[in-house]
């Protein structure tokens, strides 16, 4: 079975965010599409949602705006295939059941889509492929933000979103 695992599609990357990323309303958009057809199919949602912790940056604080769901995007309560995981750290798998509720559903096959390519898409793909998941990135369902640093310089959001996809088709990763 397949399951849509959505990575912290939450207000921080919109405009008005901390973290917001360019692209942010046409990434939600696809998100929106692939949720649409995974419920209309009966499949898993994993949504997951990211806070930092207290000694962390003032973005993704629990109970601000920033840290929910952008409007529209969240599990359906009455909906026994979608669950919320909360991480704070990259990865959705480390400190969460979410392979524990993937691997009780049957899954071997997983999509991942959300925020930020390099960062958390990223380290749960790798996590997905260590727990022995085959695994699907949409690249217009995920986006970044531009890197800067004092020696490297900078690359723009979407080198860095290519950069990391190719990173994990190299690893094995199928794009879409």
């Amino acid at each position: 079975m397949k399951a849509l695992i959505i990575i912290d599609a939450q207000n921080e990357f919109s405009k008005d965010g901390k973290r917001p990323v360019p692209d942010h309303l046409k990434t939600i958009e696809v998100i929106k599409q692939r949720v649409e057809e995974f419920r209309k199919n009966g499949k898993p949602i994993a949504w997951v949602r990211h806070f930092n912790k207290p000694s962390e940056s003032p973005a993704f604080v629990p109970g601000t705006w920033g840290a929910e769901f952008v409007r529209g995007l969240g599990p359906k309560e009455e909906v026994n295939n979608e669950k919320e995981f909360r991480k704070d750290v990259y990865g959705a798998f480390t400190g969460s059941d979410i392979g524990e509720w993937l691997n009780s559903l049957n899954v071997s096959e997983v999509i991942i889509i959300g925020f930020y390519t390099h960062g958390c898409v990223s380290t749960t793909a790798r996590e997905a492929i260590m727990g022995g998941l085959s695994v699907y990135i949409e690249i217009e369902g995920t986006a970044t933000c531009d890197i800067e640093h004092e020696i490297l310089g900078i690359q723009p959001a979407v080198e860095v979103r290519r950069s990391a996809l190719l990173q994990l088709a190299n690893m094995g990763i199928v794009i879409l």
